[in-house]
């Protein structure tokens, strides 16, 4: 079974993938994340120059993801585990060629915690310039945010509230997938735009 977990950056998507993957019901288990996917070469995805002028690849474009290569991956992954996970802004986005049953989850947060837990990674962890950080989320990802991620969580399964503790979300994903299942309602390989 393939699960998404698609939702703004710092929603605890990451997070959320570890605590499925250690409450898994049954089976090897593998996750992807979707920032291991963008693309890495100037010639592909959508690039923009920030507050300081340098080209950066815009993360918050899923014409930035390499599409090709995650589907790749995750049809690898589902040959060998019971469960693969996928967690990223568009991971809603994943198309395996591989036909199987998939679950779609919306990680939602509000938008000033989603800020705060960026800031707290990117800037004080990693040292990032937070007056960079912030023209850039002002002049472009809030917007950008609104445009590519807010729209999937119409056309997810499940949307979970992220403030709650993780545990208790995973535990919350599964039983939904359970429900779904027992209710002999299909889950079924959906095909979605990848926003080109």
């Amino acid at each position: 079974m393939l699960v998404t977990l698609s939702g703004g950056a710092g929603a605890g998507k990451t997070t959320l993938a570890a605590a499925l993957a250690a409450d898994a019901p049954d089976g090897p288990v593998r996750v992807l994340h979707g920032d291991d996917y963008y693309v890495r070469t100037p010639e592909r995805g959508v690039w923009t120059h920030d507050g300081t002028g340098t080209p950066r690849l815009d993360v918050g474009d899923p014409r930035s993801m390499d599409g090709e290569r995650l589907s790749r991956d995750t049809d690898t992954a589902l040959a060998a585990a019971a469960h693969v996970i996928v967690d990223g802004m568009f991971a809603h986005h994943t198309a395996p060629r591989t036909q199987t049953a998939r679950f779609d989850v919306f990680v939602d947060l509000p938008a000033d915690l989603r800020l705060a837990r960026k800031i707290a990674r990117k800037c004080l962890r990693d040292g990032f310039p937070l007056e960079v950080l912030l023209r850039n989320y002002l002049d472009h990802r809030r917007d950008a945010h609104a445009r590519h991620v807010e729209p999937l969580r119409h056309s997810c399964d499940l949307i979970v509230d992220a403030t709650l503790a993780p545990d208790v979300l995973a535990r919350t994903v599964w039983q939904a997938v359970a429900n779904r299942a027992f209710a002999g309602e299909a889950i079924v390989n959906k095909t979605c735009p990848h926003g080109d």
